[in-house]
């Protein structure tokens, strides 16, 4: 494998992980320092509106920059908003306000950084001349163990240092992927100024709102990937915790992740070794239908073997939907536009979930975790039956879009 691609898919599994370790041990050293459920709370709502706003508006940023200097910078916020917690509690003692300033500081770094890196994804696979499907399916892969390593390093460090050592670890990673970044040409991640005219910020930002407005395909595939996070996060963060709680065996709540995570290793493994032998649309019909079987498993609740059978199912379904419209929306967003365009699915991204936990909440509440679960799976039925009908998905071509004037 080149050099480059390595350096990159090094730098990706390594903000990864960072973040992976940080969104479990925060919360945790949150509920330490406080003593109060609360302020865990108070930190995930206080850090959500930030993070889409800066995740919305950044991608004009990342299309006015080298891509791979704002791959980096943004790795670097990353872990300076991390290192400051410990020299915080060295200096003057954290508290819940001190979480809440460097969480929003860390939004500045976190979901820019998710946009910079699917930005540098086609600019990689043309610079080594490898197929895109197989630096997609690659990253994919990187992602799915990123999700296994990340929560389980976590509960591993949290268990053997001090918690303070913990944060000074997970900056490390993400210092280290900043670097690694960095080791890429700069030629590699250079923006072609001759064919744009600066405008103000805003003017910018709306332009790639308008961009995406105007196509039905990047409207009905950032929608389907909205979907699936809705409907995942209504099941894995509320449906399956209630459902292991009553039947009195919630010690069996990490296999589901473990089952979602191998099914996504296996999707991503495959569609990157064999993504180029078959047709976009072969990939995407058949990762629709394995997802939506496996939203269906995991929702009936008929016993926890069927369950993981459909977290293995949704996994891998879920993978295959990710990689093939990863590789389809890079090739239909005009590459001076990408950052804006990509800008608005990451920042969408990361209230998805927390709205299908709201909304899987509510339906427990008023009925049971039966009645959340096939409401969740109803949501993403909906949208893609939705999609579907819209004809979005009518043009599965992987033709590259030009360069387009703004």
């Amino acid at each position: 494998m080149p050099p480059v691609a390595l350096a990159y898919f090094a730098s990706h599994i390594l903000s990864l992980l960072g973040n992976g370790i940080a969104s479990v041990a925060l919360p945790l050293i949150v509920l330490q320092t406080t003593g109060s459920p609360l302020g865990m709370s108070a930190l995930a709502t206080a850090t959500a509106i930030p993070s889409v706003v800066v995740g919305l508006l950044s991608g004009v940023i990342i299309d006015r920059i080298n891509r791979r200097t704002a791959s980096a910078v943004s790795d670097v916020i990353s872990a300076a908003a991390i290192a400051a917690l410990p020299l915080v509690n060295m200096l003057w003692g954290l508290d819940l306000g001190w979480f809440i300033l460097l969480g929003i500081l860390g939004a500045f770094g976190d979901v820019p950084g998710m946009t910079a890196r699917e930005v540098l994804t086609p600019l990689v696979a043309r610079h080594t001349g490898m197929d895109l499907r197989r630096v997609v399916g690659m990253r994919q892969t990187l992602t799915s163990l990123a999700l296994v390593i990340g929560p389980a390093a976590a509960g591993a460090l949290m268990a053997a240092v001090d918690a303070m050592t913990v944060l000074w670890l997970t900056a490390m990673t993400s210092a280290l992927a900043a670097l690694l970044t960095r080791m890429l040409p700069r030629r590699l991640g250079e923006v072609d100024g001759s064919c744009t005219e600066r405008r103000p910020l805003m003017r910018e930002f709306v332009d790639g709102l308008m961009v995406m407005a105007r196509s039905r395909f990047l409207l009905g595939t950032t929608a389907l990937v909205l979907g699936l996070a809705v409907a995942l996060g209504g099941l894995q963060g509320l449906v399956m915790p209630v459902y292991f709680d009553l039947i009195s065996h919630p010690e069996l709540l990490g296999l589901v992740l473990t089952a979602l995570a191998a099914g996504m290793l296996l999707g991503a493994t495959v569609y990157s070794a064999i993504g180029a032998r078959l047709s976009s649309r072969a990939w995407l019909s058949a990762g629709l239908l394995v997802t939506t079987s496996g939203f269906v498993l995991m929702a009936s609740l008929l016993s926890p073997w069927v369950v993981f059978a459909g977290a293995a199912a949704l996994g891998l379904g879920n993978a295959t939907v990710g990689a093939v419209t990863g590789v389809l929306q890079v090739q239909h967003t005009p590459p001076v536009l990408r950052g804006r365009v990509l800008s608005v699915k990451t920042a969408l991204l990361t209230v998805a979930a927390p709205g299908g936990i709201g909304v899987a909440g509510v339906l427990a509440e008023l009925g049971s975790p039966l009645l959340a679960g096939i409401g969740v799976t109803g949501v993403w039925i909906v949208i893609l039956l939705a999609v579907t009908a819209s004809r979005a998905l009518s043009d599965l071509t992987l033709e590259e879009v030009p360069d387009a004037q703004q």
